[in-house]
């Protein structure tokens, strides 16, 4: 296999990421096209595909199965989640 120049190891997004995706998707027994968050599930060259726990449409109104969506990397319809993560204390 022949590569051109070595992998970017500086990606914006990895595996296990949480982002938000603006996508038509489920709220409320309504759909709605607002930001979603998702688990980036794969990263490729150019695309990240991003799996989400709601049911997600494409834009001519089909339902995605798999709840996976793939968005090109420079997408200004994908960001970095903007919800907070639990802190766990421990207990002593």
């Amino acid at each position: 296999m022949y590569f051109t120049h070595a992998p970017d190891l500086n990606e914006q997004y990895h595996v296990g990421d949480r982002v938000e995706v603006f996508c038509d998707h489920d709220k409320n027994n309504e759909r709605i096209r607002d930001w979603l968050e998702g688990i980036v599930v794969q990263v490729d060259p150019k695309m990240i595909a991003v799996q989400f726990q709601d049911s997600v449409y494409l834009t001519d109104g089909w339902m995605v199965p798999d709840h996976v969506l793939w968005c090109p990397k420079n997408s200004n319809q994908i960001r970095p989640s903007r919800r907070r993560m639990r802190v766990h204390q421990k207990i002593k």
